[in-house]
């Protein structure tokens, strides 16, 4: 049936995009029992010639079940309404909402956990005011909506774009602070093989060897945000210096055992030279940190007068009568 419904249309058979099977399903109405094995035999043929399957898309699965599509269609209501109230400024909230914003766009689109745990940043683009992703040998577009999930992507590739370019949590808490815009940033993330949700620690910080959410931990969230019962993120605390009263300090045990004096003179000699010449050590590192976030920051703000005033020179060759004026 499928055969003759394509060549009577002028559609291609094999491979068959997922568009041509829907509206064959629309044209041909029956009880879901009778479309999901016409959509199993479609799939079964695609994939016995080594193409995609194009019954596995969440149109598809959709039109098959009209359950899962009145719960998506609550799941996308609700998220349209959480969305836009998650922060995308301050530290470290600002870092948490960027990411569990494009979580839920990505969960009410339908994907599985477990496949939003699987993105890759090869697997996310977009498309004019469309999210397009990867899932398994196919494609999904999220058309745009009151979420705007294209804009919801952008927030979070302009964070990966900043800590590629500057693997700073420092300087990016500062940026997130202040409110200053990371839009320049989001050319500057790669599109490689490393995930494209990690996790992050309470502070904000992320792991040196980049490790994928898990699945569990993506519902996790997803739940608390649409049950209004989102995760807190407060302030890290600011350093303090050390210290230790006298009554705290611990006493020494003393041991009872008789060694000979020259054990005694080298341990003293030995201490005396590791305290003289390692005292200063953590200042030090202290130190070469703080003076390379400044090296940092000094680099962003260079940058961001330079694209300033190139952007002011452009406009007033132009004759824009706003810089002009």
């Amino acid at each position: 049936m499928f055969v003759d419904w394509c060549e009577a249309c002028d559609y291609r058979v094999l491979p068959a995009i997922p568009s041509v099977l829907a509206e064959f399903l629309a044209d041909h109405p029956a009880a879901d029992g009778t479309q999901r094995r016409r959509v199993t035999a479609i799939n079964a043929v695609h994939t016995s010639a080594g193409f995609a399957a194009p019954g596995r898309t969440e149109t598809i699965r959709q039109l098959l079940s009209n359950a899962r599509a009145d719960r998506l269609a609550r799941v996308g209501e609700r998220v349209a309404q959480v969305v836009p109230r998650i922060p995308l400024t301050g530290w470290p909230g600002g870092l948490f909402g960027r990411r569990d914003a494009l979580l839920l766009t990505l969960a009410a689109a339908g994907l599985g956990f477990e496949q939003i745990a699987r993105l890759r940043r090869t697997d996310v683009t977009t498309e004019h005011d469309e999210l397009v992703v990867r899932v398994g040998e196919g494609w999904a577009r999220i058309a745009s909506s009151e979420a705007n999930p294209a804009a919801v992507y952008r927030n979070w590739i302009e964070v990966l774009g900043f800590l590629d370019r500057y693997p700073s949590t420092q300087l990016l808490a500062g940026r997130l602070d202040k409110g200053a815009s990371l839009s320049a940033f989001a050319d500057s993330a790669r599109c490689d093989e490393q995930p494209l949700f990690t996790s992050i620690d309470r502070w904000g910080h992320t792991p040196f060897d980049p490790t994928p959410l898990t699945g569990h931990s993506i519902a996790v969230l997803v739940r608390a945000h649409l049950a209004g019962q989102a995760p807190v993120h407060k302030r890290p605390p600011t350093k303090q210096p050390p210290t230790q009263s006298s009554e705290d300090a611990p006493v020494p045990v003393v041991v009872d055992i008789e060694l000979d004096q020259g054990y005694y003179d080298r341990g003293i000699a030995a201490r005396r030279e590791a305290h003289t010449h390692l005292e200063d050590v953590t200042d030090l590192l202290d130190g070469i940190e703080e003076e390379a976030d400044k090296l940092l920051a000094d680099l962003l703000t260079i940058l961001d007068h330079a694209g300033d005033t190139q952007r002011s020179g452009t406009a007033r060759e132009s004759g824009d009568p706003k810089t002009t004026r």
